[in-house]
């Protein structure tokens, strides 16, 4: 139900308060950080509003008619209320904005991510962020429970009820050890090569293996040679010589550079994008806001 229209606005009842706790209009209206004209105004626009006189006005000065003052008991309670309101909603929000809670894909959290959060920390000194590293499909579930506030996946599906916007831009690579024969090839792989061998992969709802698996389409990829759960247990995989896998070229600059793993060219495109996810329909605030506009800079 709406409030009636003669209660909407509580500003002239606090005035009108003032004036029954300091015995005038003028003392109300420094009280209040304005004029004392604008005072009466205020308070002659709420009598007409109620249809009643709420002040004896007089070259002496102003006080409260026996209505005036029933009024301003009324008032009480309820701009009691709406004080209680603000310093509850102020308190929430400082406590929101000191601590942040992410999701992110392990890809993002241990390539990107840290350097976001050290840019984010330089704006909020105090802020205490708890992160969760998990696959694509985990992140935007717990995004989508209210678990985390902020989610970052890199798989190209996201489910509904959440809004993504892209924040960078990731390339997947075929590795293997260098004595595989594939370490070798000057040739590309091509799609229908990798989709008939069985793979060093990552569990079912890992965005590197949804993309990867995209990317074959209209083919349809072996059962995985080994399934592992994380990007490092892979790479230790491949450089024993167990197989080859797709991983995103993040995670394995530093593994080429030192030769324990070998790139292999590939005859067929494997972009994608990581994007970030929160709750369709709302907006991100505070930190989370500032995490988000970070990822996108340094994209």
């Amino acid at each position: 139900m709406p409030l009636p229209p003669q209660v909407t606005d509580l500003t002239p009842f606090d005035l009108l308060l003032s004036v029954a706790r300091l015995g005038s209009v003028g003392r109300a209206a420094a009280a209040h950080r304005i004029s004392q004209p604008a005072a009466s105004a205020r308070l002659r626009e709420l009598e007409r509003r109620l249809g009643l006189t709420l002040l004896h006005r007089s070259p002496r000065g102003s006080t409260l008619t026996g209505t005036g003052a029933l009024v301003a008991d009324w008032a009480r309670a309820a701009v009691d209320a709406a004080d209680a309101l603000a310093a509850g909603a102020a308190a929430l929000r400082t406590s929101h904005e000191s601590r942040l809670a992410v999701a992110a894909s392990q890809t993002v959290a241990e390539y990107l991510l840290p350097a976001w959060l050290v840019a984010l920390r330089s704006g909020h000194p105090g802020l205490s962020v708890t992160l969760r590293a998990a696959n694509s499909a985990e992140v935007a579930a717990a995004v989508l429970a209210g678990e985390v506030e902020l989610g970052f996946v890199e798989g190209p599906d996201v489910p509904a009820g959440l809004h993504a916007e892209a924040v960078a831009a990731d390339r997947l690579v075929v590795v293997v050890a260098p004595g595989h024969p594939w370490s070798r090839r000057r040739r590309g792989v091509t799609a229908a090569e990798l989709a008939a061998t069985p793979l060093v992969s990552r569990e079912a709802g890992s965005g590197t293996r949804r993309a990867f698996e995209e990317s074959l389409r209209p083919l349809t990829a072996e059962a995985p040679l080994l399934e592992l759960s994380s990007t490092t247990a892979i790479k230790h995989a491949v450089a024993a010589g167990s197989g080859a896998a797709v991983l995103s070229s993040l995670a394995v600059t530093a593994d080429l550079a030192a030769g324990t793993l070998v790139a292999v060219p590939t005859a067929m495109p494997m972009q994608r994008h990581l994007r970030a996810v929160w709750p369709a329909g709302d907006q991100l605030i505070g930190p989370a806001r500032d995490l988000y506009a970070i990822a996108r800079r340094h994209r």
